[in-house]
């Protein structure tokens, strides 16, 4: 393996409304964050890129609340988890298999998986992967890349750009997802994980492992995916944002049509494509409501 990075603790001072107490995993060499607040059945919140746990902040709260158990890991290269320098350790299976890891270590059963953007294609192949542990599913602005078809040239235009940008501005990146201002703060907080370009490697990764053609790496394992997800008949809850150029209303409804166990769509005004930022703790409630409503 290539050198391995851990970002000093003291990019993560005073970072704005995350009280939470860091938890960790090793898997293998590499150490992994986690959070881990409340109690009750647990709730797996699986994020995106270039993001990190610092992104369910605000829904944790009403979770917690309602008597629920959430854990939000940091995948490797992101967050407060070691980011190894080499762009091509990072896979979709070696993410997936770190976060079986991690999660298997907590002995779960009767957990919700709570996906959105890579937490998608993450978080639902250890739902489908892990039927013991895994009874509902939560689905937020994401999709599942088969490598069928073309992807929006929204979405082709950011590849070429992360392409050609090795040290990634996440500050800006971040920003040009408002849905309305976030401040200062919070733009800084999701840039902390990366002091320099050398912690940068797995975020790099992410646009080029999404499939393009059936012969891509990870185009067999995503059609698994979505052929397992098209018998799951276990409570599911499809969420979209309003506001996401890349995953649309349409693409929601779309995935709703696919699982068996998934109502209609529902959707959440004034947010874009991070809408647990821009509507977290609405997002926390309706999760919340759901889980309720499915005992």
């Amino acid at each position: 393996m290539s050198e391995v990075l851990r970002t000093p603790d003291e990019a993560f001072i005073d970072l704005p409304d995350f009280p939470f107490r860091p938890h960790y995993f090793n898997w293998g060499d590499i150490r992994m964050h986690y959070l881990d607040e409340g109690s009750g059945p647990p709730v797996l919140l699986f994020h995106g890129e270039p993001t990190w746990s610092f992104l369910y902040r605000k829904v944790i709260p009403p979770l917690v609340e309602a008597g629920y158990r959430c854990i939000a890991p940091d995948y490797v290269g992101l967050g407060k988890s070691d980011k190894p320098t080499d762009d091509a350790f990072y896979t979709y299976d070696m993410h997936s298999e770190s976060v079986a890891g991690l999660l298997g270590s907590l002995e779960l059963s009767n957990a919700t998986v709570v996906g959105q953007d890579w937490g998608g294609p993450i978080g639902l192949r250890y739902a489908v992967e892990h039927p013991d542990a895994v009874q509902r599913l939560v689905i937020l602005n994401t999709g599942l890349f088969s490598g069928r078809g073309s992807m929006p040239d929204a979405w082709m235009a950011f590849r070429e750009w992360v392409a050609r940008t090795p040290d990634l501005p996440v500050d800006f990146l971040m920003s040009r997802s408002e849905a309305h201002p976030w401040g200062e703060a919070v733009l800084q907080a999701y840039g902390a994980p990366f002091p320099s370009v050398e912690y940068k490697a797995g975020i790099r990764r992410f646009p080029m492992m999404v499939p393009l053609s059936l012969e891509d790496d990870a185009a067999p394992a995503m059609l698994a995916v979505r052929d397992r997800l098209a018998a799951w008949d276990r409570p599911a809850y499809v969420l979209f944002s309003t506001g996401d150029p890349i995953f649309s209303p349409k693409v929601g409804a779309h995935l709703a049509e696919l699982i068996p166990g998934a109502g209609e769509l529902d959707t959440i005004d004034d947010a874009g494509h991070f809408l647990q930022e821009d509507q977290g703790e609405e997002v926390g409630r309706r999760i919340a409501a759901w889980l309720d409503s499915t005992g």
